[in-house]
This record gives structure tokens, C-alpha cells and sequence, in this order.
């Protein structure tokens, strides 16, 4: 990789924080295409996106808490207990006795899911250099993204007559190695200094920070995207267009392929040559675009739901790997709340996604909602046209930080 001198001085402890958040994305990622049709088991699909607002709110409310709690026990700590919450929850997902507990289990383990992630954020950007933030943001987003591509195909070889237990079971197994490695790997972690306003106050930090703020806001439609798309893309494939789990494992996982393609290379492109306003922008332009044209396609054919999928993703990988790297390099480490702030536009959509889809319903059929998803998509070209770019060889932060906690011993 050509970015080896951002990781050179802590190369173990970066390796291995990458192979964590490879295992523990394809923990999540294998379950995630088929939650919504397994939850349509239990609850009636008009009630389907009260869950996953459900979530949403837990979420965003434990997002305004995780600074307070890093502050107090530690990343390392925080990250092990999460996880044996995550696996108990999840067993409540596959063997609950009744369809509350497993809408309970449900909702919470999302939220630790959501917060997990957080940590790994935390343990990476501690040794990230910041002159080499997009390459190594490229490189760990193409490495949990092959997760994700992996996910579909294992998914669908999981599943047989709509019984979705084994793919719980084989994504609550994967989370034995990830407690291992951080618990051999990270049990003498040394945590920077974090920051722990209270929620209100890092609201206005965030406000009084031009460029965060409407980065937050450009995001917060990308994760609205991928919410839209994670929950009612597999339903519609499967109820409307007519395709089983084993074909629709095939177009995910090809759908996902730019994930892993394009991130790593253009997340140098953006720390070496362009900056990252540019490409954001292009990002955007072709996901939107693209997302509108679905509405067009009616067929069963798989080679052209796939393609068109994927054509939509070239766009939404860009986009993603240019807000990171934007983002990491504006923020330090220390500022946890910011970070924390910045993670809950992952889950706010989660209350937008079922608006637009039960709004749109009451005006157009359910394929014309793919227009109006390429819309809100287009909206953010004028926030980005107003962001400051980072210049090629951005060396610091505004507080001059470039990563500073100590290896653990």
C-alpha cells in the first residue's frame, strides 16, 4: 500500500484494529440486508419503521452519552463491555420467546452496534497520522466495505424457506474473535484526554464550527440513503421485483463491490492531489443520478439490477471516504463529543428513511420513490460548494494534534 508511512510507527496495533473492524463489520453486516424481512415476521409492515425510528432514538440518545462513558472507564473497557452486551441482545434477536423481546433486543442491539463502532473509531484514530487520514480512512473503509460485500453471499447461503435464525447464530459467532483480539491487544490501552460537555453544549460547538456542521448535514443524507436502501431495497427486490434470497445475495454483493475498489485509491487521491470538496461532490452527482434511474427498471434481471446498483455505490463510496477523511482531519482525537455528534447522522436517519417511504406512498407508487431518494440525494451539491477544502498534504489539525495516544505495552 502506498500509504505505509502513516501507519509505519504503529503498525501492529493499526493492522490489528483493521483485521477487529473487518471480523465485527461482517458480524454486522450479514444480519443487516435481512433484518427487515425477518422482523416482518413478527411485526406488520406498516409498523416496520417505528422499530428502526425505535432504534434510532436509543441510539442517538446513547451517542450523547458515550463521551461521559469513555471519560469514566476507558475505551478499552467500554469496547469489551459492549460487546458482551451486543452477544446477549443478539441471542434475545434468535431465541427470544416472545415478538416483544426480540423488538427489544432488536432496537438495543443496534444502538450497541452503533456505539461499538464508535470505539474502533476511537482505538484508529489515536494512531492515525493526520497527513495520511484519507489514505488510511480509504484503506479501513475498503477493508469493513469487503465485509459488506462478503455479507450478502453468506446471508443468502444461510437462508432457506424464509427462516432467518442461522444467520443471527453464525453473526453472534464471529464476535468470539473480536473480543479476543482487543482483549490481547488493547487490555493496556493508555486513552487520550477526552472532552465531555454535555450534549446541549457540543450541539452549539458543533453549530459554531461552519464546516462540521454542514459536513454533519451532507452525511446525515448519505447514512439517510443507506438506511433507505439497507431496509426496503431487499423487500422490494423480493416483494415487488420478484427475485429469492439467493439472487438478491448476488446483486448486493455486487452492488457493495465499489466499497472495496475505489475508497483506498481515492482516499490518496484526496490527501495527495484534489482535496476532498471535489470528489464529494462527484460522489453525490452520480449517486443521485443513478438512484432516480432505478425507478425505471421494472424486470427481473439480475445483471441490470446489479449494475445500476453498483453504478449507485461508485457514488455513495466516494462520497463516504471523502466526508471521513474531511472530517478526520478537521477533528481531533480528544474531541470525543464531536466524534460522537458526528456518528449520530448514522442513526438519525433511521427516523427519516420510513417518513420518506410512508410520505411517498400517499403520492406515488412505491418504484417512483427512487426519484425522490435521487433527489434529497442532489441536495447536498450546495452545502459542499460552501465547504473550505482541506489542501493536499494537510499536515494538522486546528489544535495542532496529529494522533497521540501511547502504543499499549
Amino acid at each position: 500500500m502506498r500509504h505505509h508511512a502513516a501507519i509505519a510507527r504503529h503498525k501492529h496495533v493499526i493492522y490489528t484494529i483493521g483485521l477487529i473492524s473487518f471480523i465485527f463489520a461482517l458480524h454486522s453486516a450479514i444480519p443487516a440486508y435481512v433484518d427487515s424481512s425477518y422482523l416482518s415476521l413478527f411485526v406488520d409492515k406498516n409498523f416496520l419503521g417505528g422499530i428502526y425510528m425505535a432504534t434510532a432514538g436509543v441510539t442517538v440518545l446513547a451517542f450523547f452519552l458515550i463521551y461521559r462513558i469513555l471519560k469514566r472507564f476507558g475505551d478499552y473497557r467500554t469496547a469489551v463491555t459492549l460487546i458482551i452486551l451486543d452477544a446477549l441482545t443478539m441471542a434475545g434477536i434468535v431465541w427470544g420467546w416472545s415478538p416483544t423481546i426480540i423488538e427489544v433486543s432488536f432496537v438495543v442491539n443496534m444502538a450497541i452496534l452503533a456505539l461499538t463502532a464508535f470505539t474502533y473509531d476511537v482505538f484508529l484514530e489515536t494512531y492515525t497520522d493526520v497527513a495520511h487520514t484519507g489514505g488510511v480512512r480509504g484503506f479501513f473503509l475498503a477493508l469493513t466495505n469487503s465485509a459488506w460485500i462478503l455479507a450478502p453471499l453468506i446471508a443468502g447461503m444461510l437462508i432457506s424457506d424464509h427462516v432467518y435464525t442461522r444467520v443471527y447464530i453464525a453473526a453472534l459467532f464471529l464476535l468470539v474473535p473480536v473480543l479476543y483480539l482487543i482483549e490481547k491487544n488493547f487490555h493496556r490501552f493508555h486513552d487520550v484526554k477526552y472532552e465531555s460537555p454535555t450534549a446541549w453544549k457540543t450541539i452549539r460547538e458543533v453549530t459554531r464550527m461552519p464546516d462540521i456542521w454542514k459536513l454533519c448535514v451532507i452525511n446525515t443524507v448519505l447514512q439517510t440513503f443507506y438506511a433507505w436502501m439497507v431496509i426496503y431495497t431487499p423487500l422490494y427486490l423480493a416483494n415487488t421485483i420478484g427475485f429469492d434470497w439467493s439472487s438478491i445475495g448476488i446483486i448486493l454483493t455486487i452492488m457493495l463491490l465499489p466499497f472495496a475498489l475505489i475508497q483506498a485509491p481515492f482516499g490518496r487521491l484526496a490527501d495527495e492531489k484534489y482535496g476532498e470538496k471535489w470528489l464529494m461532490g462527484i460522489g453525490f452527482a452520480i449517486m443521485g443520478v443513478s438512484t432516480a434511474f432505478l425507478a425505471y427498471i421494472h424486470a427481473p434481471t439480475l445483471i441490470v439490477w446489479a449494475g445500476m446498483l453498483f453504478v449507485t455505490r461508485i457514488g455513495a463510496a466516494l462520497a463516504e471516504v471523502m466526508i471521513e477523511t474531511y472530517f478526520f482531519k478537521k477533528v481531533p482525537p480528544r474531541d470525543s463529543n464531536i466524534l460522537s455528534a458526528f456518528r449520530t447522522t448514522r442513526q438519525i436517519p433511521y427516523f427519516f428513511a420510513p417518513l420518506i417511504t410512508g410520505i411517498g406512498l400517499l403520492f406515488t407508487s412505491e418504484s417512483n420513490l427512487f426519484i425522490i431518494l435521487g433527489v434529497i440525494c442532489l441536495l447536498p451539491l450546495i452545502l459542499i460548494a460552501m465547504l473550505h477544502d482541506t489542501k493536499p498534504g494537510f499536515v494538522g489539525r486546528p489544535d495542532g494534534t496529529v494522533g497521540s495516544a501511547k502504543l499499549p505495552a
